[in-house]
């Protein structure tokens, strides 16, 4: 279960820190300004879950692996932007496998300390947005979780497979797989039909004063 956990980790960073980078080249930014997005979107959400945890200090910090992943995906992104942007053609792709890497790691995680079934599909929901939205506002945009389809939402369901496989003694590497497809595949159809949540709409007062 820890290999598993570190591998799922390590490959979300990645694709999370991918997805940073990419922003920080669509808004032109030096290469210092590419690496530390590439950072702060593969690692905040870790970082987040661990800090909530008592696993302190946070693996991202702690292991020299997260750093080389995070800076790899960066250097590859800012050298050859052209040909990741083809690979991956469209940043959503990453997003929505880092979104569902994290989410279903980052629920494990918190049930392997102990953590109730509720608070470790809430932790791992937390763990699958933290790094988008901090790379969201970095680049001045409305982080995607508050208005995109589907985000939060998927990486909620996602966890919460994890948690139900949990209860019912499922083997681990199964409820994770199933979960990070199910929270894959939520956010793409999300993005191919435009499934979203009720959006807030301000009523117009017609009402005329005395």
């Amino acid at each position: 279960m820890n290999t598993l956990l570190l591998v799922l980790d390590l490959i979300g960073t990645f694709v999370f820190a991918l997805s940073g980078a990419s922003a920080a080249v669509k808004r032109r930014l030096d290469v210092f300004g590419v690496l530390v997005l590439s950072f702060v979107a593969g690692n905040f959400g870790g970082i987040t879950r661990d800090l909530m945890i008592g696993a302190v200090p946070p693996a991202a910090i702690n292991d020299w692996r997260y750093l080389a992943v995070s800076l790899l995906a960066g250097v590859l992104t800012f050298c050859w932007f052209p040909g990741v942007d083809r690979w991956r053609n469209s940043v959503l792709l990453f997003d929505a496998a880092g979104l569902a890497l994290f989410a279903v790691s980052g629920t494990q995680k918190a049930l392997a300390v102990g953590l109730n079934p509720v608070m470790a599909a809430l932790l791992g929901m937390v763990t699958g947005i933290g790094g988008s939205m901090v790379r969201d506002v970095l680049v001045a945009e409305i982080p995607t979780v508050l208005r995109a389809d589907l985000y939060a939402v998927a990486a909620l369901a996602g966890a919460a497979v994890v948690v139900v496989g949990s209860l019912l003694h499922s083997p681990p590497t199964v409820t994770t797989i199933a979960g990070a497809a199910l929270c894959f595949g939520l956010r793409l159809m999300a993005i191919r039909h435009g499934w979203r949540l009720p959006i807030a709409r301000p009523r117009k007062h017609f009402d005329k004063e005395p």
